[in-house]
């Protein structure tokens, strides 16, 4: 099963690219056919996720994904396709924003996977980092659905790699500002005699 979802993650990363290509060389339903394909294993992997807050992401999505490729079928249209990079920032969203109602917010509880004597310091910063996670889910969704409405080569562009771009480079910004963090609160060993 977890090679099932990783395959299907890999997939659904290149989804613009995929949707972009498909369209051009096999119209609607070939890339219906194929995407159907996609999210029925990524339902399939997503049940067997043991990490909780990770299975309702690949669940949701791939039922989102679903429907819409039902309506592209339904209503002959390929812009319903293009909703999906939409969709999937609505659900991140929600899911990170629900959390901050909870006891513990999303950021949280990943930290935890790796350290379960998280510091009162550390659930405040896993707070700050869910909050700025749904703010970049908000402008991301945002972007992602005004390229909606342009042509297929920007709605690609910008979905399958500027995004990309802009998610790997706060993964990145996030962890060099923990590592500062963690190492200014870690404990200074004691000095030789």
């Amino acid at each position: 099963m977890r090679g099932l979802m990783l395959l299907s993650t890999l997939a659904l990363l290149a989804y613009p690219v995929m949707v972009y290509f498909g369209l051009s060389r096999w119209g609607i339903r070939g890339v219906a056919g194929l995407l159907t394909i996609l999210f029925i294993l990524r339902l399939a992997g997503g049940r067997a996720i043991q990490i909780k807050g990770l299975k309702p992401i690949a669940m949701s999505s791939a039922g989102a994904g679903l429907i819409l490729v039902l309506f592209s079928l339904l209503f002959k249209q390929t812009g319903w396709f293009l909703y999906y990079p939409v969709v999937v920032n609505l659900l991140m969203l929600t899911l990170f924003g629900s959390s901050l109602f909870q006891q513990q917010s999303m950021i949280e509880r990943f930290a935890r996977l790796k350290n379960p004597d998280l510091p009162e310091s550390g659930v405040r910063y896993t707070r700050t980092v869910t909050q700025i996670w749904c703010l970049f889910f908000i402008l991301n969704g945002s972007i992602a659905l005004i390229t909606c409405f342009q042509s297929l080569e920007v709605w690609t562009l910008y979905n399958g790699l500027i995004s990309y771009l802009l998610m790997g480079n706060l993964f990145l910004v996030e962890f060099l500002i923990r590592q500062r963090i963690q190492q200014k609160f870690e404990p200074k060993p004691p000095l030789p005699n």
